[in-house]
């Protein structure tokens, strides 16, 4: 072989040597370390009424298509869903049911997401207001305002005394057990328009000057829940704007809240599986994780 030829396959040689020696000693790139996820709250966190259920904790009425479940495919987060039907601050650290441990049992060290919708059934300020609302309509065949002018600021009332100090300590609860958790809090979105359609009193039968009522009430909770979240350190996800125009009163396709009568879900006056999806895009977009 010429010397010029046997040079420049030892160049060659040397310089594939090279190379397998460098991609042999080289780390790969490590994969993102899935979030650890633990979903907290109540009926519209486990989206109650909304199929498929999940089997595993048939007593809570949990989804799976729940807002938790629609983050956790979209982040590809490790979920730990512990959201239950009927669930109220208290049972952050009580057993709601038998054999159903307390929820921020679900929470620890290692979590790196939470979140929750609680305080509408403390008190039992939703179902509450809106049987209540929905009987006195009936009774006055849709006029006048007999809820607000029977029930006053007594629901209100009740949010503030008991309510709101229930959240405070139910989010400092998850606040020591997950220290370094990013934990968001989801306001509620609109169950009624802000003022009557008389259209829609076959379906919510609640009478026309107690719809601004009850959407105040809902307004006011839903900025308790902002303040103790605030003071928490947590992030608050405000629905009011997003869920403008999505209440029970709209049509399907459209509304996120099905009706008390004739919806199409089988626990009425609770976000249907858009409303859920919805609750999860806003959530993800506010916390920037997709």
């Amino acid at each position: 072989m010429p010397l010029h030829a046997l040079r420049r396959l030892l160049t060659a040689t040397s310089a594939a040597a090279g190379a397998l020696a460098l991609g042999l000693t080289t780390t790969p790139a490590q994969a993102t370390t899935p979030l650890d996820y633990a979903a907290l709250g109540d009926s519209y966190s486990a989206a109650s009424g909304v199929l498929p259920v999940d089997l595993t904790s048939p007593l809570c009425l949990r989804s799976t298509a729940n807002y938790p479940h629609v983050i956790a495919s979209r982040t590809a987060a490790r979920l730990r869903d512990v959201t239950c039907g009927a669930a109220q601050t208290k049972d952050f650290t009580e057993a709601q049911y038998p054999g159903v441990a307390p929820q921020a049992d679900a929470v620890g060290a290692d979590t790196d997401l939470v979140t929750l919708t609680i305080g509408g059934n403390d008190n039992g300020t939703f179902i509450n207001a809106i049987v209540a609302c929905g009987t006195a309509g009936v009774l006055s065949g849709g006029h006048g305002s007999p809820c607000k002018d029977r029930y006053g600021t007594s629901f209100d009332d009740q949010i503030d005394a008991t309510t709101y100090p229930a959240l405070k300590t139910a989010l400092r609860t998850v606040r020591a057990k997950a220290p370094q958790a990013r934990v968001a809090v989801l306001g509620y979105p609109w169950i009624t328009p802000a003022t009557a359609d008389p259209s829609c009193f076959v379906r919510l039968p609640v009478a026309t000057g107690d719809v601004p009522y009850l959407h105040a009430l809902q307004a006011h909770l839903n900025t308790v829940v902002r303040r103790a979240a605030e003071e928490a350190g947590a992030t608050y996800i405000d629905f009011a704007e997003a869920s403008a125009g999505h209440d029970a009163c709209q049509p399907v396709g459209t509304r996120w809240i099905e009706p008390l009568l004739f919806g199409q879900n089988v626990v009425p006056v609770h976000p249907n599986a858009l409303g859920e999806r919805h609750m999860a895009e806003r959530t993800l977009s506010v916390l920037g994780l997709g």
